[in-house]
């Protein structure tokens, strides 16, 4: 009995330490000047998050990568693979086989965050998803989003995806700065697919005065996000919002965070986008209580149904794709489920080691043929708002 008592006692100071590096209720968030990057606002800016379809900004920027360097043209079809027609919703139901132009999959990413056209994208540019998420990672290290790193093309959960609201921010100023001929495709408010016009789920875009436009984002880990840009009085803002427990909620910060802005009701932070410290970036929070498995602070591992991770230990992140092709077989499962090395121990950032592979530069189109393309199961698109 006192043995069990001297572990108690050695147990309970572990586990309140324990739960107090994980948030539950918060959010994270940031607003820059677009002019210089000057930082007005900031809240938890540099703390992990999933991205969740937030992801789809740097797909888009790789993307533009590509027509910039005339790798790929707007009016280029490329052919949906079976795997990016087995995307969950959010989608278009491409189906295997079926074409889609580039300039078509851009829409949709931005207007209905279609999860198939994302992939069909990363696999037109990079062979396999897999190859392209190497090539998002790499190129957002960079831009400066140091604390960033991705998985796939489509923001759909997977524990090793992360970033942060700073990350975030300098990506939507990098995209709007270094692509102004395709920044303006995310104002968009609608687009037409196979004779239909499909309206844009963007709020904020589709209301606020002055939006540019940006994404939105929602999985159960992440919460629901936002990136939102929008000019007023010759000023333009760029804002991030993560973790959002409400769609409503999101779309409320960002606009108290924009109305302040332009109202000039910040205190000057005196930090710059490309300057501020970013090295304490932390463990991701699991924000929602969706999903089969609640966060637990002693178990690690992934909620098998909607693969939304329990809890992820810091370090572990330096085993992450050491390989392109199945990378996540190549992580070490003892990282995961039994090293666990508190946060307050690690000084700076661990960055995972990317293996360089190089992507296909000419990727393969075919211009769309007269007859014989595929019809959709459906004409009725399927989609969830995110």
């Amino acid at each position: 009995m006192n043995t069990a008592k001297k572990i108690l006692f050695i147990l309970i100071p572990a586990w309140l330490l324990l739960t107090t590096q994980i948030s539950y209720g918060q959010h994270a968030e940031i607003i820059i000047d677009a002019e210089n990057g000057n930082v007005i606002h900031e809240a938890n800016a540099t703390h992990s998050w999933f991205p969740a379809s937030l992801t789809k900004v740097m797909t888009l920027h790789v993307t533009f990568e590509a027509l910039k360097a005339n790798q790929i043209h707007l009016h280029d079809t490329l052919r949906t693979s079976s795997h990016a027609a087995r995307q969950p919703n959010s989608k278009l139901g491409l189906r295997t086989g079926e074409l889609i132009t580039v300039r078509d999959a851009i829409l949709a990413l931005i207007t209905r965050s279609a999860n198939d056209a994302a992939v069909v994208l990363a696999e037109g540019l990079g062979g396999t998803e897999e190859n392209f998420a190497v090539k998002m990672t790499e190129t957002a290290h960079k831009l400066g989003m140091y604390n960033s790193h991705f998985m796939n093309a489509t923001g759909l959960p997977n524990q090793w995806q992360v970033t942060t609201a700073h990350d975030l921010a300098i990506l939507a100023w990098k995209t709007q700065r270094n692509f102004p001929e395709y920044y303006p495709y995310f104002g968009s408010h609608s687009f037409l697919f196979k004779g239909r016009e499909l309206h844009a789920i963007n709020k904020f875009t589709n209301t606020y005065p002055g939006a540019e436009g940006m994404k939105t984002g929602f999985t159960c880990g992440s919460g629901y996000n936002l990136i939102s840009s929008a000019s007023q009085n010759g000023k333009r803002l760029i804002g991030v919002v993560l973790g959002g427990m409400t769609s409503p909620e999101r779309y409320q910060f960002m606009i108290n965070m924009m109305n302040n802005a332009f109202a000039n009701k910040y205190v000057s932070s005196g930090l710059n986008i490309n300057t501020m410290s970013n090295n304490d970036a932390g463990i991701p929070p699991y924000q929602l209580g969706c999903g089969n498995v609640a966060p637990n602070p002693f178990k690690t591992g992934v909620d098998t149904i909607n693969e939304t991770p329990v809890y992820i230990p810091r370090q572990a992140h330096a085993k992450r794709h050491k390989v392109a092709i199945k990378a996540e077989k190549h992580v070490n499962p003892a990282a995961i489920n039994k090293n666990y090395i508190h946060p307050k121990s690690i000084k700076t950032p661990v960055h995972p080691v990317v293996k360089k592979i190089k992507p296909v530069t000419n990727a393969k189109v075919s211009k769309i043929p007269s007859k014989g393309v595929a019809k959709p199961h459906s004409t009725k698109p399927h989609f969830h708002q995110s």
